[in-house]
Parts: C-alpha cells; structure tokens; sequence
C-alpha cells in the first residue's frame, strides 16, 4: 500500500505532505512551481513530538517537533492541511502513520507505515516498546518481538527457571513424567510455547539498566593511612561529564598536563567540588590554583540563557511575587520562598538544577504524541460556562408502573425492622411524659450516674432478665455493646466471601498444599500437550495422543494419592485433638466438646481444589474415547 501524503500548506505556501515509503522520513514539496523537488524533509528519528488540532476544530492543523543534531532545542514546523473534504481523513493517516515509524526507529524495527496486517500489540509489546526506547537497547530489542527466537533462546529460558522456582519445579515435574513418545525437544517447544509472556517479561527485566542519578553525591573519598582513596569507575566519570559540563570542561583544559589520578584526586578534594554538590564554601576548605580559577565559571549556562529567554509566570517567580505583592510587612516567608543568590542556599539551586537535568533525558510515559495542540477537550469542557448552555437532552427510559402501592407495603418481610415496628405500637404522649420525669429527677439529684440509671454496683447475674431494664445498667450496656460487635461481623461477612477459606491452603499442610499446587500445575501442562495433539487431527500423532491420555490417567492416580495422603494427615490432627480432650480431662475433671468439623483439610479439600482438574481429565478422556468408538465403527462396518 502507498504511504499516507495529504495536501497541506507549510509557512503559507500550498504543497504536499508525504511519508517516505521505507517511513524513515517526511517531506514537503510545494505545488508551484510544478515538478519541484521537497524543500523540507524531517526525518523520523528527529521527530520528538506530534501535535493534532481536536475533532471539533473546523482547522485541520498537525505540529511536528523535530531536533536536529547538536542542537538543543526542537524546531517546530507546522502543517494546515487544506483539503475541503479529506482533511481530517489525511491528518489521521499521517499522524498514525508517523507515531508507528517513530516507535519503530524506538525499538530498531522497521514497521509498516500504513495498512499492516498484524493486530494490536499485547501489553507485554507495550512494556517492551516503552523499555527500548532507552539508550542502550540497540537492535537487541527486536528479540521482545519475535516469538521464534524467544523460544529457542535457551540460556534466557534457563535463566527464567532460575528466577522463578515454582516454574522451575512445574517444568522439572512435567519432563519427569512426560510419556515416552514426546521427546525432550517437542517437550520443551510446546512448554514454552504457551509461557512467551512470561519469556518475553524476562528479557525486558533483564535488559533494564539503572538510570541516571546525582554521581557526585555517591562519591565520597576515603583516607587510609593518611592518604585519601577513591574508588571511581568509568560509567561514573561519564555520568559527571553529562551532568556538570563544566567539569568537562576543566578535564580537557588540564589533562593531559595533569595526570589523569592527579587531576581526580584534586577534584574530589577541591572547592570546585563542594561548588557542584551544593555545599557552602569554608575560609578552611584547601585552595587549589588550577580548580579554583573556575568556580566564578557557570555550571549550567546554557539552562540560564533559556531562564532568561522564556517568560516565568508570577505564580512560580519569586522575584515578580516580590514585585507585585510584597511582603515586607508583617513575618517574612519562608527562607526558600525569598530571592537569593545562589551562594546562600546552593544546596536548593543545586539539586533543582539537576533533577531537571536528569527528568529532561527520561522520555514521560503519560503523553500521547498525538494529543491535540494547546488544551485538551476534556479541560475545555471543564472550563466551558455550563449555566449559559441549554438544558441536556434527556436520554433515558421511562418505566411506567400501573399499580405502585404493592412496592411500598408495610409488612415486615417488605424491609420493615423490628424496631421501627415497636416504635409505632407507642404512645408519643407517654414517651414524652417519661423522658421529662427522667429529665426533672436528673436535675433534682447531683448524682449523674443514679440519674440517668447506672449501677456500678449492680451484678449481671442478679438481674431480672425478662423485665425491661433501664438505659445505662450493666445488662442494658451489655446488650448495646453485644448489638454493636454483631453489627460489624455481620458487615464484615457481607463484605467478605463467605464461601471462602480462612487460609488460601484451606486447612491443608505446606507439604499436601505443595503437592496439590504442583500436581495440578502438571496435570495441566499435560491436558495442554493433548488437546494440541487431538485437535491437530493428524494420523501420525495417534499414538501420541493414547500416550498422553495413559499420562492423564496416571494424573488421576496422582490425585488420588494425594488426596488420601491429605486425609491420613488430617486423621492424625484429629487424633491429636482427641488426645489433648483426654488431657484436659484427666487434669481437671471436665469434658470438652469438640467437632470433627472444625479440623480442616482432608480428602474433602482435596477433591474441592482439583475438581476442575478431573473434570477437564474427564473430558478429554470421554472425548478421546469417542473419536476411538467412532474410529473403530468406521472401519469395521459395511463398505
């Protein structure tokens, strides 16, 4: 299919805007005169950023941010596209088909720039296309996409069973008691077949490498003997050369004239050094005649010469707030909300200078680069002015009820609680006489506790349960706090699943729960190998498939041993309980009840958890069975 190109003007002039049919690079070429050749071409590894007008915008508008070499900062070049009806239709397909050739110069893969036939990428190929757009992933990276490779990649197969020891017993497991007619080979393409995710997640871990990080703040010399030892590697001299350009600059105008050990020594000893870390110079810091000459320099001219260019908005620049609201009245702000100079807090300079250096490098993975120019539509919506738009059509449907009253009876299987109908069967007249002879005997006596009825003295026992006791006596707070604690179990067990298990093993020991988790794990891997082999319908692997269907089998006598193994195990729980009963009988003379149901795991919670399992082995069983039956009918019968 033919690269996307729609017409365009470019600074207002009328032309055409392509893509190159490899997707290496955009061009431009002006209509007039006619046969010209392109005079702007962009290519797709300078392309830092895409910005398109929104849907609504009758203005079809496409920015495209590109920065060319050793310059340090994008040029922007902005294109109006001025096709009466295909405007949006050509901005789209450029626009996609840009963002695709720049994710693929990303990751060194060279993707097709409109119309592919592959669909969307997992999620696993996004975390793999975010990683590689790192320095350092180099065409490495086209591994994460090529499932071929990643399973014949024995050593990063080796190394993912190292990292992942449950995966490593499953795998073990599986090739112990794998039928004779599947070889070593087929075994392990088919078990990694089904695990490229897992392979592919391997690879981008370990491909990652440490970012960026303040090197000079990690550097510490040491002094041994009465001299001072630093210990520096070489991925740490180029950090510092990135980060501080004026050490750079320092490096090449003394070295070679100092050596290379004499000039580091210097350096991490230097007032140029605590300059860079953000530390205050002392009268008693040692003087260097060749560093020191370099501490008026700036580390960071370049970030001051833009601080100068761009427009601050007052809400962030402390000087314009100095200007325009002053506070020189009344308590002064904080010691870091006052304009300084750099020399009376480095610290705080320092540090900003440099976070900003390090989060300039990291690509933000929060932006789409095809997000509209300026604001967003969602933020325009937000700001629009609500209350001078029209009423909303309401989009909803009516339901129409004929007889209502039978929703809102009054029974109490209708939601009614007990309370509220207890409630109703008073008299308000005497509820209100009861609580002002309450309130006049309160005010008469200077006791509070005797006023409003609590006994301190009063014994739970020695109350009359069936009589109404009176609020604040021990059994009426007793039934208020028993009230309250059911109150929250019951939330608690609507919350919660009910049906659940106090543990995830269910009363099963480590070693049964073991068992089980990588019986099930196998048997699994081995229903996986049948179902490739019985659906294939190929002749040639009939005796396989039998094979795999005496392995299931074999599965079967698995689960059934670990099934009586986990009710031997739970047989000697239950004597063990019998035993303490006994126990504590003999001590004190008294019986306790105990329920056998109490004691968990067993058969039982076996049978439970590897249900589906035999289910699924029933399955292919039963269907493995028939297509048997079925053969053998068709070969005996009449011809």
């Amino acid at each position: 299919m033919a690269p996307p190109r729609g017409s365009a003007a470019y600074k207002k002039k009328d032309g055409t805007i392509a893509l190159s049919k490899n997707g290496q690079s955009v061009s431009w070429t002006p209509v007039a005169p006619p046969g010209s050749s392109p005079a702007l071409t962009l290519g797709v590894s300078a392309i830092t950023n895409l910005q398109q007008t929104p849907a609504a915008n009758p203005k079809v508008m496409l920015r495209v941010f590109a920065q060319p070499l050793n310059a340090s900062e994008p040029e922007v070049h902005l294109f109006s596209f001025t096709s009466p009806t295909t405007a949006r239709a050509e901005a789209d397909a450029i626009r996609d088909a840009l963002s695709k050739a720049i994710q693929a110069v990303k990751v060194g893969a060279t993707l097709p720039v409109a119309g592919g036939s592959g669909g969307g990428a997992s999620a696993a190929l996004a975390i793999a296309s975010a990683v590689s757009s790192t320095p350092g992933a180099g065409a490495d990276a086209n591994a994460w996409y090529d499932d071929g490779r990643l399973k014949s990649d024995v050593e990063l197969q080796q190394s993912l069973l190292k990292a992942n020891p449950s995966l490593q017993k499953t795998f073990m497991e599986s090739l112990r008691t794998k039928p004779d007619s599947i070889t070593n080979t087929q075994f392990t393409s088919q078990f990694w077949a089904s695990r490229v995710h897992l392979l592919r997640a391997h690879a981008i871990e370990k491909s990652q490498r440490r970012g960026a990080y303040n090197v000079l703040s990690t550097i510490k010399p040491k002094t041994v003997d009465n001299a001072t030892r630093l210990s520096i590697s070489k991925e740490q001299i180029q950090l510092i050369f990135s980060q501080h350009i004026l050490v750079k600059q320092v490096y090449d105008e003394n070295v070679p004239k100092l050596s290379e050990e004499s000039f580091w020594s210097r350096f991490f000893q230097s007032r140029l050094f605590k300059k860079l870390k953000g530390e205050k110079i002392s009268e008693s810091d040692p003087t260097d005649p060749v560093l020191d000459k370099y501490l008026s320099y700036d580390d960071d001219a370049e970030r001051t010469k833009r601080l100068m260019a761009s427009r601050v908005p007052n809400i962030i620049n402390i000087e314009g707030n100095e200007e325009n609201h002053s506070q020189r009245k009344g308590n002064q702000p904080d010691l870091t909300m006052r304009p300084t100079s750099a020399d009376k807090v480095p610290i705080i300079r320092t540090l900003n200078t440099l976070s900003e250096k390090i989060m300039a490098h990291v690509a933000p993975n929060d932006v789409d680069p095809s997000e509209p120019i300026g604001m967003d539509e969602e933020t325009y919506n937000s700001l629009a002015l609500h209350d001078l738009q029209g009423d909303a059509e309401e989009n909803r449907i009516i339901l129409n009820i004929k007889d209502q009253s039978r929703f809102f009876s009054s029974d109490k299987e209708n939601g009614v609680s007990a309370d509220a109908l207890l409630y109703a069967k008073q008299d308000p007249n005497q509820v209100l006489r009861s609580i002002c002879t309450e309130l006049v005997s309160a005010s008469a006596d200077s006791n509070l506790e005797f006023a409003i009825g609590v006994n301190s003295d009063s014994d739970s026992e020695d109350e009359d349960t069936t009589k109404n006791h009176h609020v604040g006596s021990k059994s009426s707070l007793r039934a208020a706090t028993a009230q309250v604690l059911s109150a929250i179990v019951a939330q608690r067990a609507e919350q919660d699943d009910s049906s659940a298990a106090t543990s995830t093993s269910m009363g099963l020991s480590p070693a049964i729960f073991d068992r089980l988790t990588l019986t099930h794990a196998t048997t699994t891997e081995f229903l996986h190998h049948f179902w490739l082999a019985f659906l294939s319908g190929s002749p040639s692997r009939a005796g396989e498939i039998a094979s795999l269907v005496e392995t299931l089998n074999r599965a079967m006598d698995r689960i059934k041993a670990v099934g009586d193994d986990a009710e031997a195990e739970r047989g000697k729980e239950i004597e063990k309980l019998k035993k303490q009963v006994r126990e504590h009988y003999e001590r004190t003379g008294r019986r306790v009840h105990y329920d056998r149901a109490e004691v968990g795991g067993g058969r039982k919670v076996a049978e439970q958890l590897l249900g589906p399992t035999v289910n699924a082995i029933g399955i292919a069983v039963g269907e493995y069975s028939n297509a048997l039956k079925e053969a053998e009918e068709g070969d005996g019968g009449p011809p």
